[in-house]
């Protein structure tokens, strides 16, 4: 009745470690896929190499956004600190 349920890897709660791991994790995945493309280029596709390359601009994309996120949490962290200093 409820509908399907999605399960979140996350758990709740989002950490910075959590965060960063993933990512790794992620991008080992992707450069394991280059290099078994790379072990059978003769067996290659231009679908695989598609595939390759959307995945590794995902990979770049979630590594800026994670760059952006702790960019504005030091933002936040700085300010706290220089109404700290100022109040």
């Amino acid at each position: 009745m409820g509908g399907p349920t999605y399960h979140s890897p996350w758990s709740g709660t989002i950490t910075f470690s959590t965060l960063i791991k993933q990512y790794i994790l992620l991008q080992s995945k992707v450069v394991s896929a280059v290099r078994a493309v790379a072990s059978r280029i003769s067996q290659a596709t231009p679908g695989k190499f598609l595939l390759l390359q959307f995945q590794m601009s995902q990979v770049t994309q979630i590594g800026e956004s994670i760059s952006n996120l702790i960019s504005q949490v030091q933002s936040v962290i700085n300010n706290s600190i220089r109404n700290q200093k100022t109040g």
